[in-house]
């Protein structure tokens, strides 16, 4: 029932925004509800299922024409490649955001997640007043990232002292209550970038219903909205799934070129000389695992390719630095 409040809210959106539409809404707000969650495989079987059920109906895509153009400035700015999947994925996640307070970003290390939620944020804060899509004004955006898994139950919601019988404001709290008393209009997104588990967030059901408050062991009730940032929903409960949205971002939608050219826009001038040479050389050699490595040690948790690029990246300035630096003594004491 909630997936289907979802399309029904997402169908009322666009009617407000286009009267004359009849089932195209339908197909346009199954689409918006869907889509974000699917793996890439799973949405060829989807538009053909959405397909049968509409045959004769040619949907039309909204146009999120500055919103667009805003993240792929936002991009630019943070110094990242404005790949189109990428951009594509920001969109949904923004319609993901209007019409559900409780919303997880899924997917493995290196799919881009928190990039998304800080090139969306940065972009819709830019056109702050400006009319949006989905109807009304966009909102400047303040985020606030927290890993529940660092703290305990008593640090995370808070906690009473059965001795002195006070109560003790959690970090949670104690940021809800602020972002809840401030004076500025801005939308605050609270993400929880780690694990989903029952441990800590069967908490936050009552927030993620309908109701949208948080409850408290004082008995104090806090208005918010969440954000969850996690690789994957392997002991999340269905109650918890069941009551957030979906956006599943795969590494496949940035691949390793973007990866490549950022790198390059950053590497220290004493190797801007070579930066087409490596260019090259890091599309042959870094899609495979690195054989130094798995010679010297035992690896002992699963690594993604995208994960043995990062490293390769972050280690080959500091060589290449020591090296010259090396080069360089030499040259100044040849005898040595």
């Amino acid at each position: 029932m909630r997936a289907v409040k979802t399309v029904i809210s997402t169908a009322g959106n666009l009617k407000r925004e286009n009267p004359t539409m009849n089932e195209l809404i339908c197909l346009q707000a199954i689409r918006d509800a869907n889509v974000p969650k699917f793996l890439q495989d799973d949405l060829t079987l989807f538009n053909g299922i959405v397909s049968d059920l509409f045959p004769k109906i040619r949907e039309k895509s909204i146009d999120y024409g500055i919103l667009e153009e805003a993240i792929r400035k936002s991009c630019i700015k943070k110094d990242l490649k404005d790949v189109d999947d990428f951009v594509t994925k920001c969109i949904q996640l923004y319609e993901t955001t209007v019409v559900r307070h409780g919303l997880m970003l899924v997917g493995p290390t290196g799919s881009g997640k928190t990039k998304s939620y800080e090139v969306l944020a940065a972009a819709v804060t830019s056109l702050k007043g400006q009319p949006a899509a989905s109807g009304g004004n966009y909102e400047a955006v303040s985020y606030f990232v927290l890993n529940p898994k660092s703290i305990t139950m008593g640090q995370l919601y808070g906690e009473f002292n059965l001795l002195t019988h006070e109560w003790t404001d959690g970090i949670l709290s104690s940021l809800i209550r602020q972002g809840a008393a401030a004076t500025d209009t801005s939308k605050k997104w609270y993400m929880f970038d780690g694990p989903v588990d029952a441990l800590w967030i069967e908490n936050m059901n009552t927030v993620l219903d309908d109701n949208k408050k948080l409850c408290l062991s004082s008995g104090e009730i806090i208005n918010m909205t969440l954000m969850f940032e996690v690789q994957d929903l392997a002991v999340a409960s269905p109650a918890t799934v069941s009551r957030c949205g979906m956006v599943y971002l795969e590494p496949s939608i940035l691949g390793l070129e973007p990866l490549i050219e950022c790198w390059l826009q950053k590497i220290p001038g004493i190797m801007q000389p070579f930066s087409q040479q490596l260019n090259q050389k890091a599309g042959q050699e870094v899609k495979t695992e690195p054989r130094g490595l798995s010679c010297f040690s035992t690896v002992k948790m699963v690594v993604l390719g995208m994960q043995w690029e990062m490293a390769a990246f972050s280690v080959i300035p500091s060589l290449v630095i020591i090296a010259c630096r090396e080069a360089r003594r030499k040259q100044k004491n040849p005898r040595r």
